[in-house]
């Protein structure tokens, strides 16, 4: 019986430490699975962050003037060429009297900002399409026969959509002021023109650096203020004004009246109209043709304001811009909601209180208008092209949405063709096109006497081929300077 016991109880020991040993190998067993899965979710999330990563932000980290690697494409590859929508040459890379490589810029000051500059750092297009000019697609034979004399190979060159007749066009339209021009196909997105003054050479940019940069200089000719300058819009924001109206106001809107006496009290404030006129009995349509300050004022008491608010994010004020990559630009601003007062909601009806706007998003708005509702993204890229000539990327229109409908942007241009033949702008007449437009004088400082003048439109109004918004720092109320900066452009346009 003692040898049964003692076999039950070896028995019994050996099942425990059985036991013990399968308890402990499900337990590594679980720690082996826990840190395998562990790894292989870290492996997953390391390759979504490089596959993001190189689909997003590596041409940025590329173009980065602060990138190393740089140097090392330039070291094998000659920066390619920038041209104009029909091949002129507008950057180029040529040979000094001591044989180093310099960029050549031959229009000089007329693409500064656009096109930008590729010393003493590197901006616009220099830097947006830093990639495709420090790449070649020089055939393989001619690659080889160049690694084996060790010549550098061409990069590829980049065609823009920019015109350089219209370019010059809108350079000369702003004259001696400061300001920006943007100039646009309403139907594809293609920036035609794109300029900011004060500007600069970007042949001397290296040479001019100390002073560009110093503090005595204080016109920021660096600054693209057609996409970086944020700037009251004054009247031309009526045009969304009067959109949020038509939409809180389906089927009755076409019925609203107004009489303007010239000026209007609101709180402990007077709001009054372009030199105090009186424009007598007016509807909707007239009320912006005549840019009426006191009927937008009682239009804006009226309105939802977290409704207006939402109609100009949907319109990308406090948004991203659709812009191309790598173009620098600030966010347009909109702060009116709710809980908003009475001051700010009358202000903001008329393109004044808090609102900012850079050219280049009037230009979107205006653009909007004219293709029918649909905003179509801006580019200036047009195409890349090898050493010889062949396509290696095109770059086509692509939509940024559906911001109203067909119906309201046929309201709209009504409207701003109103605004030319019957309000404030009828030196834009033309017998042999129809501008469709909006003036803007917006006040910058406590001095009412001091406004920017703004002007946004498109031609021909019926089928538009061409937008533009312009503005002239402190040049004036009424709108006169950049309406007459406006006709210089169309009449440019439709007389070549």
């Amino acid at each position: 019986m003692e040898k049964v016991r003692r076999a039950l109880v070896s028995q019994e020991k050996e099942e425990e430490e059985i036991l013990q040993v399968e308890e402990r190998t499900k337990k590594v067993n679980r720690e082996i699975r826990i840190a395998g899965a562990f790894f292989v979710v870290m492996f997953l999330a390391t390759i979504a962050y490089f596959s993001w990563y190189l689909v997003v932000k590596s041409k940025d980290t590329i173009n980065s003037s602060y990138n190393a690697r740089l140097n090392t494409f330039s070291e094998k590859v000659v920066r390619g060429e920038i041209r104009g929508k029909n091949g002129e040459v507008l950057a180029r890379t040529v040979e000094d009297s001591e044989g180093n490589e310099v960029r050549e810029y031959p229009y000089e000051n007329l693409f500064a900002h656009a096109v930008g500059y590729s010393d003493s750092g590197i901006t616009g297009l220099e830097a947006a399409a830093g990639q495709y000019l420090l790449t070649t697609h020089l055939n393989l034979l001619d690659q080889v026969n160049n690694e084996m004399e060790e010549v550098k190979n061409p990069g590829d060159n980049v065609v823009t959509t920019l015109d350089p007749y219209l370019q010059q066009l809108a350079y000369d339209a702003l004259g001696e002021y400061n300001g920006a021009c943007v100039i646009m196909e309403p139907g594809t997105g293609k920036i035609l023109a794109m300029v900011s003054k004060p500007d600069f050479n970007p042949n001397t940019v290296s040479a001019d650096w100390e002073w560009l940069i110093s503090e005595e200089n204080t016109d920021a000719n660096l600054l693209n203020r057609a996409a970086q300058g944020l700037y009251p819009p004054g009247s031309t924001f009526k045009l969304l004004t009067t959109l949020e109206y038509i939409r809180e106001n389906p089927g009755t809107w076409e019925n609203y009246q107004y009489e303007c006496e010239g000026s209007m009290t609101y709180g402990d404030s007077v709001m009054s109209c372009y030199n105090n006129h009186v424009h007598g009995l007016l509807d909707l349509r007239l009320s912006l043709a005549n840019s009426c300050n006191t009927s937008f004022a009682t239009i804006g008491q009226t309105l939802n304001l977290d409704s207006f608010h939402s109609l100009c994010e949907s319109f990308l004020f406090n948004k991203e811009l659709p812009v191309p990559e790598g173009m620098e630009y600030k966010k347009s601003s909109f702060v009116l909601d709710g809980s908003s007062g009475l001051s700010e909601r009358v202000q903001t009806a008329i393109g004044q209180g808090r609102t900012m706007i850079s050219p280049l998003h009037n230009a979107l708005i205006t653009a909007t208008i004219a293709n029918g509702g649909t905003m179509m993204s801006p580019y200036l890229v047009e195409r890349v092209e090898s050493p010889d000539g062949k396509v290696v990327k095109q770059f086509m229109p692509q939509s940024a949405g559906k911001l109203m409908t067909a119906d309201e942007a046929a309201t709209l241009t009504n409207f701003m063709v109103a605004v030319v033949n019957e309000g404030t702008s009828p030196s834009l007449q033309s017998d042999s096109y129809q501008v469709a437009g909006k003036t803007g004088s917006a006040e910058f400082s406590s001095n009412k006497e001091e406004s920017h003048a703004w002007f946004v439109g498109f031609a021909p109004a019926e089928n538009p081929e061409i937008v533009v918004s312009i503005i002239y720092e402190n040049g004036g109320t009424g709108g006169s300077v950049a309406t007459k900066g406006a006709k210089k452009i169309f009449e440019g346009y439709f007389s070549r």
